[in-house]
């Protein structure tokens, strides 16, 4: 009996949907993740004569239009989830323990890469800052175990948080650069087309997705919370059946439509008026939280999106393998690689060090950030955006460079991630030393809470 590709690939979703959640928590036992698994799972499928098809972006327009648009989705959905999740409110003390990582960091790790491209692999000068814009991104979808928990929380965690703040601005803030190199296409020496990549790519899309984002996140809560007030998340989680036979709504699953329909909205439209639909998203979400933060509405919209997000991530990571066994790698050279190995152990973890100098945390906190930049969707994502939007010369080594590093990514974050950020645990070093300001959430009402704080060592 000859077996149907389209069938076998059913199963082998099917199976890998209906194991995810169990096979995540019983993986986390034995420093593994899923991610690990389900690469390997896929590369060992398509690796077997079942005749399932191949997917390699290097040689097939249609493969890198659809990984463009499959991990454009993702990564949406992941910042949502990532913004949703986010208790702290937002200040400039609040979040200044972010910005060095976006404005240091970010910026260092794509120079670097691109000059490494151009010196070492002979990239031309577009294709060298392709890459770097490609790779310097953090992943808000493989970070997962790195990022803050679920809505409600109310534990303070500054390395969690500053991983998933920075995986959920970066993603849009690599975009500048990848316009950079899509423009930098033929050209041969700087000119007019620089000063107006600089007003629209870098200045004018930047502002455009924070103002809608803002806008519709602003939008998008009054929608949920004018029209029937919530009950407190503390009073329904703990049963009171005085609570339940009020006139308090009982919000369900469903209800994760809005917000998903609202920063889908979002992105759109940031979109439409050349903005930036990452970083619009990512705002939306984290102004949309903001409202009624104790409401357990936040809880139930992030449950909801977090299940799209482990849907399509299974497909993704399947994809990845099949990427792997399709023959991606084959133009991976010697010099290629150790540029891949440099950026996760060299050019992230001191660029992020030199961001992270002057923030309070102990040495061991500041080296789990700086450590753990995970590299996944957003990398590929960026690559085929730029293969569908330009020529860019030797595809095929961006490709491979692009693959092993999200593959290197994945077995070494994939393994320290956990007992890393445990050690951290465990030292008290998750949170800043001296800090005199207090993190605050809010009741419904308006009363400051304080959130959580663990006990210093002594």
């Amino acid at each position: 009996m000859e077996l149907d590709p389209r069938i076998v690939m059913f199963v082998i979703f099917g199976v890998g949907l209906t194991l995810a959640v169990s096979l995540e928590r019983w993986l986390a036992k034995f420093w593994l993740s899923l991610p690990i698994v389900y690469v390997a799972a896929g590369f060992l499928f398509w690796s077997l004569p079942l005749d399932l098809p191949n997917i390699n972006p290097t040689y097939d327009g249609f493969d890198a239009l659809a990984l463009e648009y499959v991990t454009e989705f993702i990564v949406i959905v992941s910042l949502m989830a990532a913004g949703i999740a986010i208790d702290r409110p937002v200040s400039w003390i609040n979040w200044r323990q972010i910005w060095p990582l976006l404005v240091v960091a970010m910026p260092l790790t794509i120079a670097a890469v691109a000059f490494l491209g151009w010196w070492a692999l002979g990239l031309a000068p577009a294709s060298a800052v392709l890459l770097g814009a490609a790779l310097a991104p953090t992943d808000p979808v493989l970070a997962r175990s790195v990022q803050v928990g679920p809505p409600g929380e109310n534990k303070r965690h500054d390395v969690r948080f500053s991983l998933t703040v920075e995986a959920g601005l970066n993603d849009g803030l690599a975009f500048p650069f990848t316009y950079l190199a899509i423009a930098a296409v033929g050209m041969t020496a700087l000119g007019t087309w620089t000063l107006e990549w600089f007003a629209l790519d870098l200045v004018w899309r930047i502002l455009a997705g924070c103002v809608v984002g803002w806008a519709v996140g602003r939008a998008g809560a009054w929608y949920v919370f004018e029209r029937e007030a919530d009950a407190p998340m503390d009073e329904v989680e703990k049963g009171d059946e005085e609570t339940e036979s009020a006139d308090a709504p009982k919000y369900s699953t469903s209800e994760g439509l809005i917000v998903l329909g609202t920063l889908l909205l979002a992105y759109g439209c940031a979109e439409l008026i050349e903005g930036y639909g990452f970083i619009a998203v990512f705002v939306g979400a984290v102004t949309a939280r903001q409202r009624e933060n104790r409401s357990r509405y936040h809880k139930i919209s992030h449950h909801f999106i977090d299940q799209i997000e482990q849907i399509v991530l299974v497909g993704v990571l399947f994809g990845f393998g099949a990427m792997l066994a399709s023959g991606v790698l084959d133009a991976l050279t010697w010099p290629a690689a150790l540029i891949c190995l440099a950026l996760v152990f060299v050019i992230r973890p001191l660029s992020g060090l030199l961001a992270e100098s002057r923030s309070h945390l102990p040495l061991v906190g500041k080296f789990a950030i700086a450590f753990l930049g995970v590299r996944g969707m957003g990398s590929i994502y960026y690559l085929a955006y730029g293969q569908n939007s330009a020529t860019f010369l030797q595809i095929d080594l961006l490709w491979a460079c692009v693959s092993f590093a999200i593959l290197v990514s994945i077995l070494v974050h994939g393994i320290v991630s956990g007992p890393l950020i445990r050690h951290v645990e465990h030292r008290r070093a998750h949170i800043h030393s001296g800090q005199d300001e207090e993190m605050l959430a809010h009741t419904p009402d308006g009363r400051p809470i304080a959130i959580e704080v663990p006990d210093k060592p002594c």
